[in-house]
């Protein structure tokens, strides 16, 4: 049977440990001056080398070198046993199988054996903090006073599932991930060694999709190579399921150009074509975080190809690093998404389709001329004034006003980023002013209920509609009228799928329940910048500004 990489390749000795130089160096001046402690604790990733560096520890203890700087040898019988797993002092240990008391008892009654061969008996204890809490108290004075012949070498992956008892009874060693350069250059070396064929893109892909781990990057190397073709990036990307960087980037092309509709396209042909929707939000990370170095000048820091950082010079000039931190935010929330077995991709859609928010759309509102800004006035908000410098009055808002613009597709009418249904002009000056229109109903609830009872109310879609309460959690209630609730949404795409009958009738018998009013509801977009201060009244008259597209740029105490 073939053997597989990361075991035909393990380390052997210190010098081909790979991006552990500070652990390495720390045992190795141990064991060249004697000072070799009685208990360790490795933590780190997994595939870092924990385990292999607990067994090279071994080798070295019992190594016959004379010259003990030499050590492990790899060359006398101890080494030679421990390197074929037939040396009888080193015993490996499994907590994940073996986590009960009565485990640790029979361990702790075997160490006061002397060693069959070597001048020390190493336990190695893999994944340790699998462990129960009586086991643990089982090992507590065995680790603090071991026999002298005994070494424990406790490994974990999680290391603040170790007990603070244990933990002090140990010198404790933090592994880090392999960065991607150095798992590189480990996976060409075996590929010269095994006389295959395989591209820089490939395996700098591999490199990624391995998250640092040196055994995961090996494991995959032999996943492509099985095949017994050349190892290239076409080959690559369909088998380890990402996507191409040539989708990545359309996609932040369609975001900058405010393209939504051919930006939701590019991701279901991305997903129809067998990609995983949390590895394909990873790859949107990446992209993002080298954008964000772009801009922070760290270029030098981001690990791509030419023609993907020539385009990232282009996107880095064309957002703002606001913009691109938000949408990094929104796309590691649905990398990390694991509720949504049900439709995998939801949370992917709707981080896009936040993404868009802010695109060249507002740009465009704000432009325009400020054709609101009277009504504010008349509310007795400031108007936005060419001298940006000039004071403002003690408690007083400047706003930057938004624009009417006509949108003759769903002959609507959109204010400084808030969609709505057209009003006539007397009754957007009583909403200004904070009345009620005349015509209109008084508010058969106010909203100040709504927004108490508002987390009762997505309490109880998540359980019959888990999806209309994943909508509702981009949108908050911003005004009733009469029976009808308006909900403001930061987006427009977001907006439009809440908007279907089913979604509203969901939401709308969640409120009756929960409320006992019946009441329609009415989905806007609202404008993200326009965040009321939380020393103004949240109902007043700066509220009613920002609700219709101002925005604060200026604040006096």
């Amino acid at each position: 049977m073939n053997q597989a990489l990361y075991r035909k390749y393990r380390p052997k000795g210190w010098a081909e440990v790979i991006g552990q130089e500070h652990v390495v160096q720390t045992l190795k001046n141990a064991i060249a001056r004697d000072r070799v402690g009685h208990a360790y604790l490795f933590a780190g990733p997994r595939g870092t080398g924990k385990t292999t560096l607990a067994r090279i520890l071994a080798k070295a203890v019992n190594c016959l070198a004379a010259d003990p700087g030499r050590r492990p040898c790899n060359e006398c019988e101890h080494c030679s046993a421990v390197n074929e797993n037939r040396f009888l002092d080193l015993i490996e240990m499994d907590a994940a199988s073996n986590t009960s008391v009565e485990d640790v008892r029979e361990l702790r009654d075997k160490i006061g054996f002397s060693p069959s061969q070597g001048r020390f008996r190493v336990y190695i204890v893999d994944e340790v903090h699998m462990l129960s809490t009586p086991a643990f108290n089982a090992l507590l004075k065995t680790l603090e006073e071991p026999p002298p012949h005994a070494i424990f070498v406790l490994a974990t992956t999680e290391i603040h599932k170790i007990p603070a008892t244990v933990l002090s009874r140990c010198q404790r060693h933090e592994f880090r991930r392999v960065p991607v350069t150095e798992i590189v250059v480990n996976l060409r070396n075996i590929v010269v060694r095994e006389g295959w064929q395989a591209d820089d893109d490939a395996l700098v892909l591999i490199a990624r999709q391995a998250t640092g781990s040196i055994r995961d990057a090996q494991s995959l190397l032999d996943q492509l190579a099985s095949g017994g073709m050349d190892i290239t990036l076409a080959l690559a990307q369909p088998v380890l399921g990402t996507a191409t960087s040539q989708s990545v980037v359309d996609m932040v092309d369609s975001i900058r150009d405010g393209r939504s509709a051919a930006g939701l396209e590019m991701l279901r042909g991305a997903l129809d074509s067998g990609v995983d929707p949390r590895t394909l939000a990873r790859q949107m990370i990446e992209y993002l975080r080298g954008l964000m170095l772009v801009q922070m000048g760290n270029a030098s820091q981001v690990e791509a190809t030419k023609d993907v950082r020539e385009r990232m010079q282009v996107h880095a000039s064309a957002f703002s690093v606001t913009r691109v931190i938000r949408m990094m935010r929104s796309f590691n929330a649905a990398a990390a998404d694991t509720r949504g077995g049900w439709q995998p991709s939801l949370a992917l859609e709707l981080a896009l389709a936040e993404a868009y928010e802010g695109g060249p759309e507002a740009s465009q509102a704000k432009s325009e001329p400020p054709a609101v800004a009277p009504m504010v006035a008349r509310a007795g908000v400031s108007r936005v004034e060419r001298n940006e410098d000039a004071p403002l009055a003690p408690g007083s808002a400047r706003l930057v006003q938004g624009a009417f613009r006509q949108d003759p597709k769903a002959n609507r009418q959109s204010v400084g980023g808030v969609a709505s249904q057209p009003r006539p002009a007397d009754e957007e000056s009583s909403i200004a002013a904070g009345g009620t229109p005349e015509g209109h109903q008084a508010p058969a609830i106010e909203l100040s209920e709504v927004l108490r009872a508002w987390k009762e109310i997505r309490g109880a879609l998540k359980r019959t509609h888990p999806a209309v309460d994943g909508l509702l959690n981009s949108c908050k209630p911003v005004e009733v009228r009469g029976d009808e609730l308006v909900l403001g949404f930061q987006s427009e795409a977001v907006r439009a799928i809440m908007d279907r009958p089913e979604n509203v009738d969901a939401a709308c018998r969640a409120i009756a329940d929960t409320l006992s009013h019946s009441v329609r509801l009415h989905c806007v977009v609202i404008n993200a910048l326009g965040k009321v201060p939380p020393n103004m009244p949240q109902d007043g008259m700066v509220a009613t500004a920002l609700n219709h597209g101002g925005e604060i740029v200026d604040l006096q105490e």
